[in-house]
């Protein structure tokens, strides 16, 4: 059995990772704020253990503890584990000085902060399982080039890229270490494109290029973008660069 802990699997790319790896053989554990009936009925005709865990990751300590409990009993009847940390949000679209501290807490809470804590809880968990073993965080190219008006999400992806290389270096020296890695997924056609698209122009510069984006049809939908970062998640290299795109050869 391949096991799957997804994060912000309700909806966008991460609905779309969700039902491709809603496959026999696989096992799905989702962590969103609201849940989806679609993923459940699929998961109900293929005959895939599926579950689906409501927590809001502003506060991701409770749901850490809880991962860290239920993945104990999965071991014996997993060959692999994987933990896709997905979830993100973006605050309001406007220079720093201008974004009330709720929101800027609560993109890096939900960007950063759930990531690192349910990546602590899943190692802990996994430290002597000797099947294979990866995490993979959403980064974005946004935490790799700055953008005015964002400096919430940019900051949480960078971060996201550094932790990812800071856990590399770790999970090395281990014996059962995970492959890990940060992985810009390509840009794509989800709610977070409608807000930035949909953004006051003069409160966000780069408002005109992410219509262009679109106008251009240079977005992924969810599914085509999904299945680039599955393929990338199976590839024999994975790991071998802990921050990384999918459109890397």
């Amino acid at each position: 059995m391949n096991l799957y802990i997804i994060t912000g699997a309700s909806r966008g790319m991460g609905a779309a990772l969700a039902q491709q790896l809603i496959l026999p053989g696989n096992s799905l554990l989702c962590i969103s704020r609201q849940t989806n009936a679609d993923l459940a009925n699929l998961a109900e005709q293929q005959q895939v253990p599926f579950a689906q865990w409501r927590f809001d990751l502003q506060d991701a300590a409770q749901a850490a503890t809880e991962l860290q409990a239920w993945l104990k009993p999965q071991l014996a009847k997993a060959d692999s584990i994987t933990l896709i940390n997905n979830a993100g949000i973006i605050p309001l679209i406007a220079p720093l000085s201008e974004v009330p501290a709720a929101e800027i807490a609560k993109a890096l809470r939900v960007g950063i902060e759930a990531p690192m804590l349910l990546t602590a809880a899943f190692l802990k968990a996994t430290a002597h399982f000797s099947g294979a073993k990866k995490v993979l965080n959403i980064s974005s190219g946004l935490g790799r080039r700055a953008m005015a008006s964002q400096a919430g999400y940019c900051a949480a992806k960078a971060a996201m890229d550094h932790f990812t290389r800071c856990l590399a270096l770790e999970e090395a020296l281990k014996p059962h270490g995970a492959k890990v890695c940060s992985l810009a997924p390509g840009v794509i056609d989800t709610d977070m494109q409608v807000q930035l698209r949909g953004a006051d122009a003069k409160a966000f510069p780069d408002r005109e290029a992410f219509v262009q984006l679109k106008s251009g049809g240079k977005l992924d939908t969810p599914a085509a973008a999904a299945a680039k970062v599955i393929a990338y998640l199976h590839r024999a290299d994975f790991g071998a660069n802990p921050v990384g795109d999918v459109r890397d050869a």
